[in-house]
């Protein structure tokens, strides 16, 4: 069977190790997970609390627009119904994107490091595409305008930045859109938004009256808990969601996806107590990697980057068998570097004292 060479060349994503794969390989128990930036704390109570009450509706198609999530969510963000779409996972949501406005012959433009997913909606769509060299670990926004030509057709940002971590401000963020063309599409993914207390964050939601070229991609995965059911979604002018919902396929979210993202929505303590949980996760490995010596990039999401004082992939491989998964992430052109995610502070100790023991030996 031929396909096209752009097909031949796409590399699958690769998740996080299960921790049930890793305790059947090595026969160990009370394994670790610290790879895929889920919440430790686990999925919203107030979501769980509503999916539940209708499990019974299985044999009913989903509705297909998710009108009450959106409903629910418009008043919310305090935007139009008409302005959201929702996807299978942000994912979805990004893919959707390329599929809906790439023609033939445009060009797809984002940052080194960047979340791997926009190279993977590039590649899949036989789009060329700029991987513009990052500042650091960062976006470097002035170099991404430097790169826009007439052909280009979508710009992927991540504010943070996954896997680095990195974020950029207002400022920078104003200055770039003053660069770009109207009849150019800026994405602006923010998966780990909810996360940031920085003052200087721009926020997306606040820039769509002024920037009618902007789409803003959030998700219910990570601070809401609901990686397992895979909830996203768009926010961008109308006839932008107009067009992406004639590409989104029928009844792509189901139906106690949207329940429990509807629950979600109202469960203020959890996200407090998943915030206040990151930022003690955060300033706890912090703490410990100067200890060890080790060097680490300021994150603004719930996950870290630390570079490797041994080999990354030795060391994951090690920890592996002390019965802690984490993140390789060479796949982003990262090889010396690791992504820890935020765990429980007992599965954060359980991860330094595995990595003092490895490093010690």
């Amino acid at each position: 069977m031929k396909v096209g060479s752009h097909i031949e060349k796409l590399i699958p994503y690769i998740p996080g190790k299960p921790v049930e794969e890793l305790e059947r390989e090595l026969g160990i128990k009370s394994a670790v997970k610290l790879a895929s930036n889920e919440n430790p704390l686990g999925p919203s109570k107030k979501g769980i609390a509503m999916m539940k009450k209708y499990i019974n509706s299985l044999h009913r198609y989903p509705e297909g627009g998710c009108y009450y999530l959106a409903k629910k969510l418009s008043e919310k963000i305090k935007v139009p119904m008409e302005n959201i779409m929702f996807g299978n996972g942000s994912n979805e949501v990004l893919e959707i994107i390329g599929r809906t406005f790439y023609e033939s012959g445009d060009e797809i433009i984002f940052s080194q490091y960047a979340f791997i997913v926009y190279k993977l909606v590039a590649q899949a769509l036989g789009a060329k595409y700029y991987e513009v060299p990052a500042k650091g670990l960062a976006h470097d926004l002035d170099k991404i305008g430097e790169h826009i030509t007439k052909k280009t057709k979508i710009i992927y940002l991540a504010n943070p930045n996954n896997p680095t971590g990195t974020m950029f401000g207002r400022k920078e963020f104003e200055g770039f859109m003053k660069k770009v063309p109207e009849n150019i599409l800026v994405v602006l993914d923010e998966a780990y938004s909810e996360y940031v207390e920085d003052k200087n964050y721009p926020d997306g939601l606040s820039y769509l009256k002024r920037y009618k070229n902007l789409i803003v991609v959030r998700t219910f995965s990570k601070i809401y808990g609901l990686a397992g059911l895979r909830v996203g979604y768009a926010v961008a002018e109308k006839g932008i969601i107009d067009y992406m919902n004639r590409v989104r396929e029928p009844f792509n979210v189901n139906t106690l996806a949207q329940f429990a993202a509807l629950g979600a929505l109202d469960d203020e303590d959890h996200i407090k107590r998943t915030k206040d949980l990151t930022k003690e996760g955060l300033e706890y490995l912090y703490k410990e990697f100067k200890k060890l010596k080790i060097d680490y990039e300021k994150s603004y999401g719930n996950f870290v980057l630390m570079k490797s004082p041994v080999n990354s992939m030795e060391l994951y491989n090690k920890l592996l068998k002390e019965g802690v998964i984490v993140r390789p992430v060479g796949g982003y052109g990262l090889p010396e570097y690791l992504r820890v995610s935020v765990g429980l502070m007992e599965e954060n100790k359980k991860f330094i004292k595995a990595l003092k023991k490895i490093l010690k030996n």
